[in-house]
């Protein structure tokens, strides 16, 4: 039994510390090439962060586990126990979060199209003031447009309601101002640009496209989150034995 629970956590926290490894040397790199755009470089800092959180906090358990130091493996245990603690609760909030926002689909056109009213109040904040600045200078930068497929059509092209006249994936022509056919009420209709950066970046659609994306990958989080929280809670069981077998080893060395 010793070797057994001992053993699953030395290996999984082995694994996670490489994480970290891998997490720290990329954010690294991304700190020293300044090739990279703006929008990646946002993400040097946490990243970083979160490399030497794993790789401190997977080499305690590490040497609680591989090296019997019963203080080591205490301080681990409480660590993990507040991590898993942590992410139940995370994981609570993002199913509630993202349980709304199913968009309409557009009769024969084969996508849909989003309002930000079909999304949680707390996911507009992401969108709302200068954070939709940095968001919308990132869409442009990445060209997010050059594939419609990805699911963004709403920063890619106007309002079906708009009546636009469709010339190429990225230039639309608008009805005349007497055509009673426009969609007067849609203020993204006014918002639209031919300018290749900026389109309709400026739109309500596009912020709602953009929260459907980030809906859709918090989903795809939780189950992960789900799947992760099982992964410790095994790993928290064997290291609860693991410390008992390093009590038990201390006291028989003593012995």
């Amino acid at each position: 039994m010793f070797r057994v629970s001992n053993f699953v956590v030395g290996l999984a926290n082995t694994l996670v510390m490489l994480v970290g490894v891998s997490a720290i040397g990329y954010s690294i790199y991304m700190f020293v090439h300044q090739d990279v755009t703006d929008c990646e470089s946002a993400i040097r800092a946490p990243l970083l962060t979160t490399g030497i959180v794993l790789f401190v906090v997977s080499l305690i358990g590490v040497i609680g586990s591989c090296f019997k130091e019963n203080l080591a493996m205490v301080s681990y245990l409480i660590i993990l126990f507040a991590g898993i603690a942590a992410l139940m609760v995370f994981s609570v909030f993002l199913f509630f979060v993202t349980n709304k926002g199913a968009g309409h689909v557009v009769s024969g056109r084969g996508y849909r199209e989003y309002k930000t009213v079909d999304f949680s109040t707390w996911l507009n904040s992401f969108v709302g003031g200068k954070r939709w600045v940095g968001i919308r200078s990132c869409l442009a930068e990445a060209r997010v447009c050059d594939d419609l497929s990805d699911g963004r059509s709403g920063c890619c092209k106007p309002p079906s309601d708009c009546n636009f006249t469709f010339r190429n994936a990225t230039f639309w022509i608008p009805p005349a101002k007497n055509e009673t056919a426009v969609a007067t009420n849609n203020g993204d209709c006014g918002a639209w640009s031919n300018v290749q950066t900026e389109l309709c970046f400026n739109c309500n659609a596009c912020k709602a496209g953009v929260l459907a994306n980030i809906r859709e990958k918090w989903r795809h989080l939780l189950v992960f989150n789900i799947c992760l929280l099982i992964f410790l809670i095994t790993v928290y069981s064997c290291g609860c034995c693991a410390r008992r077998n390093n009590q038990t080893a201390r006291k028989s060395d003593s012995a």
